[in-house]
């Protein structure tokens, strides 16, 4: 009965309760308001769902800043040289080369393999992704389409991509052009092709360490050149889908890791092309007019172009050379000399000195001098003394003296006993002794033997 009667008090609670809420909640709904649906709490009132303010959007990351080209993620440790390998044969014409960099994630820096991809409009260029080195970390600036070539941090990638512009090709009319001295296409599918080793040779930034990034102490000493410049402020298209897959899954591929590979990634580019997406041109943009490929072999890059290849190549040179001592040389002193020297100086010192001299000093004479000089001297001379003189004038008297003065109780005799052998002992008394007990000899013998007996 007792549980039924809390049952029912619960209910009616729950009861009260629902329908205080109902009261309260029509209360916010204004007078003639017959709808019904969900409602937003605004801090004043009740406001319907579809007429409540959109939330503010979430604030921007620190680190990523929206634009192509820009800087899209900063990090603190320096990318890995590039991998040395070959490229891919070109299968199939109009198809653009993207060469393969690092990339940075939540395990660090992975490889993102080099790839053909389709351009996403007649007359678009790559421009690859880079790191850039300031303000004490490096930053990634991610790589875009576009009508030219802009700045890629002077990065000798290689596959066309010699540190300015691209010599691997150009658009001929609707058709793309491979310059072969540089670029591996697949000579049966492919047939519009040139060689021009000059503008290769203009256009390349020497650089001996693979270095993978710009500015720095070791990376490439490049600022972008005039036609690097005007291609900045040109319209940019963001990375095909495909593309952006494509840098997913290398991060998803644990080999691609620098932490798994070390710098040498099993998969450094991929043979098959990525799929097609095409996007509008920029308005007004209309890819070069047709050139014969004769006019194509001779081209040549500008003279400003050539010149920022040399002075990059020559910066490069000697900031790889440069850089080492002075880190080597500012780190480690401070800290060798503060934790070295100060403590070599007061630690041994005191030690050694108060240790060493008490002792050494102090304990050897006097132990020497004390235990050997008593012995020797105090031994010998009392026992040869005594024992030799003793004995020798003891051994008569002590025959004498001991019949008489036990067994003799009267005074008379005792005393003239007694008296004479002892004074009698030495030198003098030796005759007398001898001539008493011969005139004498009859009443000293008769007395002893008669009070033997008794």
């Amino acid at each position: 009965m007792t549980f039924l009667r809390s049952a029912r008090w619960f209910l009616l609670a729950l009861i009260v309760g629902g329908a205080i809420a109902q009261q309260q909640a029509s209360a916010q709904i204004p007078v003639g308001t017959t709808r019904t649906g969900t409602f937003i709490w605004d801090g004043e009132r009740w406001v319907p769902a579809e007429e409540a303010p959109a939330p503010p959007p979430p604030p921007p990351q620190a680190d990523i800043t929206v634009g192509f080209g820009g800087v899209e993620l900063t990090v603190d440790d320096a990318p890995p040289p590039l991998p040395v390998y070959e490229q891919p044969p070109c299968p199939q014409p109009n198809l653009i080369w993207t060469p393969g960099y690092w990339h940075h994630g939540f395990f660090g820096y992975y490889w993102v393999p080099g790839a053909w991809v389709p351009a996403p409009y007649v007359g678009a260029l790559w421009t690859p992704g880079y790191w850039g080195y300031g303000d004490g970390h490096f930053g990634f600036h991610g790589g875009y389409w576009g009508p030219h070539i802009g700045f890629y941090g002077g990065v000798n990638y290689g596959g066309g991509y010699m540190g300015i512009g691209f010599a691997g090709g150009s658009w001929n009319g609707g058709t793309f052009a491979y310059n072969t001295a540089v670029v591996n296409v697949n000579r049966s599918v492919v047939t519009n092709v040139y060689v021009n080793k000059t503008i290769v040779q203009q256009t390349t930034i020497i650089n001996t360490t693979n270095v993978s990034y710009n500015g720095g102490p070791n990376g490439v000493q490049h600022q972008p050149a005039p036609e690097e410049q005007i291609a900045a402020h040109e319209q940019h298209q963001a990375p095909t889908t495909f593309q952006q897959q494509h840098v997913t899954a290398a991060a998803a591929d644990k080999t691609n890791h620098f932490a798994n590979n070390g710098g040498h990634p099993t998969t450094l580019a991929v043979a098959k092309p990525l799929p097609v997406e095409t996007h509008a041109a920029p308005a007004g943009f209309k890819p070069p007019p047709p050139k014969p490929v004769t006019e194509l072999a001779k081209a040549t890059a500008p003279p400003e172009t050539v010149a920022a290849a040399h002075t990059a190549t020559t910066k490069t040179a000697v900031a790889a050379k440069a850089p080492p001592p002075p880190p080597a040389k500012t780190t480690p002193p401070p800290p060798v000399k503060n934790a070295v020297t100060p403590p070599a100086k007061t630690t041994p010192p005191p030690p050694v000195k108060t240790e060493v001299t008490p002792p050494a000093k102090t304990p050897p004479p006097p132990p020497v001098k004390t235990a050997v000089t008593p012995p020797a001297k105090t031994p010998p001379p009392p026992p040869v003394k005594t024992e030799v003189a003793p004995p020798a004038k003891t051994t008569p008297p002590a025959r004498t003296t001991v019949a008489p003065p036990a067994r003799t109780t009267p005074p008379p005799p005792a005393k003239p006993a007694v008296a004479p052998p002892a004074r009698t002992a030495p030198p003098p008394p030796a005759a007398p002794p001898a001539k008493a007990p011969a005139k004498n000899p009859p009443p000293k013998p008769k007395t002893p033997p008669k009070e033997e007996p008794k």
